[in-house]
């Protein structure tokens, strides 16, 4: 929503004269925030854990899906990992420019999805078992990406048949960026929904604040360790007053139209260029997620 902004700054800075607490202490704002979020959601993601930072919320999905699975193993989407655990499985990441299948494969959908298929079967002929798949909802640092439409729901589904939950991380990419859709995983389609969603930076416009969503069934199990999930500042008044204004500010600007208009304009010129200048090999992109392949 842009660096300090008059609004988020003031929702800060009011908050901050009134109260600042741990949400030991309850305080509408947490309530009012989740309700808020909630409706930019699908209706089974009804959960909401806040904590400060992605990392953290990402380190909190991965213990909700052991617990709720009783699994261990995870797989991710190849980002050049070195020394991963045995318990990481590496899949091919669904890039049809550059990866294993491309534009001219026949089902490149079905094909980066059997891949997941695989290593799940190859997981359970070592006697392990696959707890989550979890991947961002366009790589991002690995090369934008935007994976081809049904790949998520062909993935969730391999991955649910062996016991797993599928996790989607929007910390660099929810909250209106891609245009036309407010969280990434919808440009897969209506008939896909992650079982958990993780999500950091572009929250608080900056401000620590996180948080994981996810369903009722996988919250139970998490709650049912017997141990009470907190987290000291993790919701705390003045982080939801900014998380409330954030909201309001995507929506009073209509940013999501204008990360869409400006980001299909930004396209154009680029394209425009890739006809000019044979190192630019791809042009990729949603709203103002956008990526630009050089190639020799």
């Amino acid at each position: 929503v842009g660096h300090c902004h008059p609004d988020v700054v003031k929702a800060a800075h009011e908050q901050n004269q009134l109260l600042n607490t741990n949400s030991r202490y309850l305080h509408d704002n947490l309530v009012d925030y989740a309700e808020r979020l909630s409706r930019t959601l699908p209706e089974k993601l009804c959960t909401f854990y806040f904590l400060n930072s992605g990392s953290e919320a990402n380190d909190l999905a991965l213990r909700m899906a052991r617990q709720f699975t009783k699994h261990e193993d995870v797989i991710v989407l190849d980002q050049n990992l070195e020394g991963q655990k045995e318990w990481v499985h590496v899949a091919p990441v669904p890039d049809t420019y550059r990866g294993l299948y491309r534009e001219d494969h026949e089902d490149s959908v079905t094909a980066y999805a059997n891949e997941v298929k695989n290593i799940i079967e190859q997981a359970h002929r070592k006697g392990r078992k696959i707890a989550a798949f979890f991947a961002e909802s366009l790589p991002s640092v690995g090369g934008q990406i935007i994976p081809p439409a049904g790949y998520f729901q062909q993935v969730a589904q391999h991955v649910h048949k062996a016991g797993g939950v599928f996790i989607a991380d929007e910390i660099q990419v929810g909250f209106g960026r891609v245009g036309k859709c407010f969280w990434a995983f919808q440009l897969q389609g209506e008939d896909f929904t992650p079982d958990i969603v993780t999500m950091g930076k572009p929250i608080g416009n900056g401000h620590p604040i996180a948080c994981v969503a996810t369903t009722k069934e996988i919250a139970e199990a998490f709650a049912a360790t017997g141990v009470e999930y907190f987290n000291t500042f993790g919701g705390n008044p003045v982080s939801c007053a900014i998380g409330l204004a954030v909201l309001d500010v995507i929506e009073k600007e209509q940013l999501q139209a204008h990360a869409t208009e400006v980001g299909n304009f930004l396209m154009e010129l680029l394209k425009e260029q890739k006809s000019k200048h044979p190192i630019i090999g791809d042009v990729r992109g949603s709203g103002l997620f956008i990526g630009v392949d050089l190639i020799k």
